[in-house]
């Protein structure tokens, strides 16, 4: 690439990063209300996970069409445009659409659409960097998934402070500001490779990758499980530990704060090491700290120890995938893998706390769903150290 290139790379990098956060903060405003609702509403336990799970699956399998878009049209259209429509179900939320199950449910379908930011960035990102830098660029544009823990640090306290309006109206302002900015400023990376051909025919051409299918998988686990206790972990801790609403938010906060500093750290280490041998440690990690919680211990400092070595593994993982699809994935199908790729993650966020809803509400323990965790990873550590590495050693030997 030339010098102006080079020196385009980092502000591209910056604002797209900027962009995903200010999406994930409007995609996680539900999640830290969960409690709230569910003492006003009066929900169950199933009712609360189905609240907070919706814009997740919403925004997960929005992602394959927006991937597949932002492909042929690029993130200097599609940035400008997801934050512009996310504004609506912001200020639907904030206005009228608190009041009862099935309006915010409604709205959390439509706020779905924030978490589609994610499937514009990372192919944003990938085309302005060259392939040994591109594990790091991805890790830092996916320190942007930080939104959650804006969102996680402020909304409570914005909500007793200014009422249930505040948090909804300072998103959706930081929304248009970021739509307007990124329209003036963004730019796509000279040379980007413009796919032929209909979405169609170009996502029937990427689910018959390999690589679609590998990422999918893992990603499945490690930001599934990112987004499940990202969006659970209040209403676990304030259940399992009795802990108040104020405090099980910072908690969670805390959580996705570490998993954001790891993500980059995993994308930097995959061009180093490789993608699977941090893959393989990161499942690790998760398998011991998911069975140690299955004893439900006391949180200082077993329980603590244990949700932050997931949150470190979960992060350093998701950046690994990423660095995993741009090394197999070809150069105009970034966007339309990553878009299958992250509603992959998205869905594997869906499940979980709607079975941990359900579980604790037929058995009252949750030791059951993370004992499926334990399993879960175990899987996936198998498949990471077989599958997965060999289809790496094809492609390119030196990255094992």
């Amino acid at each position: 690439m030339s010098t102006s290139t080079s020196s385009g790379r980092t502000p591209m990098l910056v604002l797209a990063t900027v962009g995903f956060a200010v999406n994930f903060w409007a995609w996680a405003l539900l999640s830290p209300l969960g409690p709230l609702f569910k003492e006003d509403l009066k929900l169950s336990a199933f009712q609360q996970a189905l609240l907070v799970a919706v814009p997740v699956v919403v925004g997960s399998v929005g992602r394959i069409p927006v991937g597949a878009l932002t492909d042929r049209f690029g993130g200097r259209v599609m940035f400008p445009l997801v934050s512009a429509v996310t504004i609506v179900p912001v200020l639907f939320l904030g206005t009228i659409g608190h009041g009862s199950l099935a309006a915010l449910l409604i709205g959390g379908f439509f706020l779905g659409l924030g978490g589609t930011a994610f499937a514009v960035g990372v192919p944003f990102v990938n085309a302005w960097f060259p392939p040994e830098r591109r594990g790091l660029a991805i890790g830092v544009f996916g320190a942007g998934m930080g939104g959650t823990a804006i969102s996680a640090l402020t909304t409570v306290k914005l909500v007793g402070s200014w009422g249930i309006q505040a948090p909804f109206m300072i998103t959706a302002g930081a929304l248009a500001l970021y739509a307007v900015v990124a329209a003036l400023t963004l730019r796509d990376a000279p040379g980007r490779v413009v796919p032929t051909g209909s979405v169609a025919r170009r996502l029937a051409d990427t689910v018959r990758l390999p690589v679609t299918w590998q990422a999918s998988a893992l990603y499945a686990v490690v930001f599934g499980g990112f987004v499940a206790f990202s969006v659970y972990l209040p209403a676990y801790l304030k259940t399992a530990y009795g802990l108040a609403q104020a405090d099980a938010a910072n908690r969670m906060a805390g959580f996705v704060l570490l998993a954001v500093v790891m993500r980059p750290m995993g994308g930097w280490l995959s061009d180093r090491v490789g993608p699977v041998r941090v893959l393989a440690v990161s499942l690790v990690v998760v398998t011991l700290g998911a069975l140690a919680q299955v004893f439900t211990p006391s949180l200082a400092p077993v329980g603590t120890i244990a949700f932050l070595s997931m949150a470190a593994a979960l992060g350093a993982g998701s950046g690994a995938v990423f660095a995993l699809v741009a090394l197999l994935a070809p150069a105009n199908k970034v966007g339309s893998v990553t878009g299958v790729v992250g509603a992959a993650g998205g869905l594997g966020g869906f499940v979980p706390p709607l079975l941990m809803g359900a579980l604790y509400g037929a058995l009252s323990s949750y030791a059951l769903g993370l004992a499926a965790l334990v399993v879960v990873a175990v899987c996936s550590f198998a498949f990471t150290s077989t599958a997965v590495r060999r289809a790496v050693g094809v492609s390119r030997p030196r990255t094992l």
